[in-house]
């Protein structure tokens, strides 16, 4: 079974320092095989490993191979005695049917799975470092072909009879260190460097020198060689990482020169700053396995280094570093580590003596639980919103909750309400049960906006939960809520019973909640009740929630109050399609005078037939109280009040000009004169009136008016409209100056007297 490396596993015994947390996303997972592994390294060590697809076959120092599945359980109990020491190196065909191994016991060990005809069991009578199995082996017509590598490079071939056939390659100065097979090329390195081999045109295609410095030399560490595919050659040595490129050559190259067909081309070198136990590719990129070239403060080895890096010519950039913790690690050096992998499947085998760990790439589920575990909760949401197709583990919804627990515990509620809108979607079920998390913590505040109130909708229950929190908290928010939200989301009677509550111990902000109050009403159906609170709160609303609900016979007692808040769009509503009768009206308005004449005003400028004149008789007092200037105008107009009665209104308020028209139309024609004259002292209206009447009395009275009146002269009336003959004008002058007038008055024609064509 394999189980994922976790912090106390990565600490051994002799190691009290805790790792530290790379807060760089690991493009790598790393887990430590266990089961029937782990009793075989508890007893033996690793030497080396090689993997396949279907199996692992791991060499020990004890020179057994072992055979295990992926999960380390050994596959049908296979353990293989192949040598007497320790395994130096193993191969497997393509197809995992044959595994190839060498040891230092001079022994060359071939051995099929499933049949026996081309096993062997060869004694080289010298030590053989490394040894390569034709990736083709398991054909029949292959040639059963294996290469083994001592001091010179030899392939062994199965001949027609079926005799092993030797062939030396090459020689090897120093040694060939290790071999790796791929289709027609094989790679070797020997103390002198890299060379690729040609089987198929027998030829070697060239070496690649190593440089030696000082500090390392090539001999001391083991060359790792590893085929990315056919034609492409990885090569780690030291602390020299090389990407070869074997191509067919042109035409121009092949001109004149006797030169092998292909050649290899490094297409990139760099040096990096540890030895290197391993290479793999992984894609475009390599993943390195190195040791670090400085020793710890007491002597002792540092963890190995697992890095994936990107070559770009002669320079790399680093993806990923990531320390490992294996048994032992302390106690080892750089040639005991080894990496194997699976390249298909991005699977990397990391061993050591006594441990194998292995890394693979983070699959979409990896990396979620590693940016959740590291508090990265808004590139996990982003992660599994964009693969979760690809998410075996985790759901939008996992992700999120598991988001949302961590806003609600560090307090960032706004951030956390938001977030229930994008992951809960229309599940009833999961939005009650983080609406009671926010209850929990007095926040429903910062949710109420995300609540669903379309299609689905939750228990009544919530909402008003919800709008009782804001009515303690928020009143204003509480109004705001009251009046976006339908009411068919919660119990109105409810919640109206929780405001009457608050209100009667509460006293701020009475004037929201009685806003509050009054829109609930509405929703209940009480409109007599929300038309009074309007009222109380001089809200304006109010006339369109009349209009609305169609609620006129319900003003009928609030007429005054519907003046008091706003008179000309009190008296426009009553006006408007005889909403409210005139009677009731004017019934109401009978202790407020000034809101009668304002209405009754209003009500004699609209020309309906019904109400035309009805109201004069009380609008001929109001007039006289509040708009004299409006009253002489009706009193002619109209004949729809009773004159006595107007008369002693102006009488008692002696509006002179409203009585003489009043007189007029009663025929008190004198006394009408009586006002103009003695009280208005208006000559031109009294003459006027006069002309009117064409009554003889009438210009008597004003006649001697004017002669009782010092300083009128009969020519002020004369100049009016009136011209008495010579007689009256001698009559007059007689009463007036006596008898010296009269005779002047008699002869027309005296020097001093005027002619009446002069008058």
């Amino acid at each position: 079974m394999e189980t994922t490396l976790n912090k106390d596993e990565q600490n051994n015994q002799d190691d009290s320092d805790s790792s530290e947390i790379d807060e760089v996303e690991p493009r790598l997972k790393y887990v430590r095989i266990r089961n029937d592994l782990e009793h075989i390294l508890q007893n033996d060590a690793a030497s080396c490993i090689a993997v396949h697809p279907k199996f692992l076959c791991l060499g020990s120092h004890w020179g057994m191979i072992h055979l295990l599945d992926h999960q380390g359980n050994n596959v049908k109990s296979k353990t293989l005695q192949a040598h007497t020491v320790a395994v130096n190196q193993i191969s497997i065909d393509h197809n995992g049917d044959f595994i190839a191994s060498c040891s230092d016991d001079g022994k060359v060990f071939i051995y099929g799975l499933y049949s026996t005809e081309n096993n062997h069991n060869m004694s080289m009578g010298r030590l053989v470092k490394s040894i390569a199995i034709d990736p083709n082996y398991y054909k029949s017509g292959s040639g059963r072909r294996f290469i083994t590598g001592d001091d010179k490079l030899v392939l062994y071939e199965k001949t027609f009879l079926a005799r092993m056939k030797s062939i030396v390659l090459c020689e090897a100065e120093g040694g060939v260190r290790s071999v790796a097979w791929s289709s027609r090329f094989v790679a070797w390195a020997s103390d002198t460097g890299v060379r690729v081999y040609d089987l198929d045109a027998r030829c070697s295609l060239g070496l690649i020198k190593w440089s030696r410095t000082a500090d390392a030399s090539p001999e001391h560490y083991r060359c790792n060689l590893q085929w990315s595919d056919d034609k492409t050659l990885l090569i780690g040595w030291v602390d020299v990482v090389r990407v070869c490129q074997i191509r067919k050559r042109t035409m121009q190259e092949m001109v004149n020169r006797d030169l092998p067909e292909f050649v290899v081309d490094p297409v990139s070198t760099f040096q990096v700053d540890f030895y290197i136990s391993g290479i793999a590719p992984l894609g475009n990129q390599l993943v390195l396995l190195g040791c670090l070239k400085t020793l710890d403060e007491n002597g002792k080895s540092q963890r190995p280094t697992l890095h994936v890096v990107e070559p770009n010519g002669q320079d790399f950039s680093v993806i990923c570093a990531n320390s490992l913790t294996l048994r032992g690690y302390k106690e080892y050096s750089c040639n005991d580590y080894h990496l194997d992998c699976l390249k298909e499947e991005n699977r990397f085998f990391i061993v050591s003596p006594k441990d194998i760990v292995v890394a693979s790439l983070y699959d979409a589920d990896d990396r979620i639980d590693w940016l959740l575990n590291h508090g990265k909760f808004e590139q996990a949401l982003e992660a599994v919103t964009a693969n979760g197709k690809d998410c075996k583990k985790h759901t939008l919804l996992y992700v999120g909750r598991t988001y949302l627990d961590h806003l609600l515990k560090y307090q960032r509620y706004d951030e956390a309400g938001k977030l229930c809108l994008k992951i809960l979607g229309r599940n009833k079920k999961l939005w009650e049960e983080e609406v009671y998390k926010f209850a929990r913590v007095h926040q429903l505040r910062s949710i109420s906006s995300y609540l669903p109130r379309g299609d689905v909708t939750l228990d009544p229950l919530i909402y008003e939960m919800v709008l009782y929190e804001y009515l303690k908290m928020d009143p204003d928010g509480f109004l705001q809520l009251v009046k976006e939200w339908s009411p068919s989301l919660y119990t109105v009677a409810a919640v109206v019973n929780g405001v009457l509550e608050h209100l009667l111990v509460h006293n701020q902000r009475q004037n929201v909640l009685l806003e509050a109050l009054a829109i609930l009403y509405i929703y209940d159906g009480k409109y007599d009740k929300a038309l009074a609170m309007y009222l109380k709160l001089r809200h304006k609303d109010v006339f369109q929630l009349i209009q609305k609900y169609q609620l006129y016979s319900s003003v009928y007692e609030m007429i005054e109050g519907l003046m008091d808040l706003d008179t000309d769009r009190a008296i426009q509503f009553f006006l408007e399609k005889d909403r409210v009768p005139s009677e009731v009206v004017v019934q109401k308005l009978q202790h407020n005078q000034r809101y009668l004449y304002l209405y009754l005003d209003a009500l004699d400028k609209k020309d309906t037939k019904d109400s035309k004149g009805k109201y004069h008789d009380l609008l001929i007092r109001l007039y006289a109280d509040y708009s004299r200037d409006k009253l002489l105008p009706l009193l002619r107009r109209s004949d729809s009040y009773p004159i006595q009665q107007a008369l002693d209104i102006c009488s008692q308020r002696q509006f002179y000009p409203e009585m003489v028209y009043l007189l007029g139309r009663m025929g008190n024609t004198s006394e009408a004169l009586a006002l103009m004259t003695r009280e208005l002292n208006d000559m031109e209206s009294a003459i006027a009136f006069c002309q009117e009447h064409d009554d003889k009395e009438l210009w008597n009275d004003l006649v001697n008016y004017s002669l009782d009146k010092p300083g009128t002269r009969d020519e002020e009336i004369c100049f009016g409209y009136y011209v008495p003959s010579p007689k009256d004008r001698y009559l007059r002058r007689s009463s007036a100056h006596g008898t010296e007038d009269r005779a002047h008055f008699g002869d027309p024609r005296t020097e001093e007297g005027a002619s009446q064509d002069d008058v």
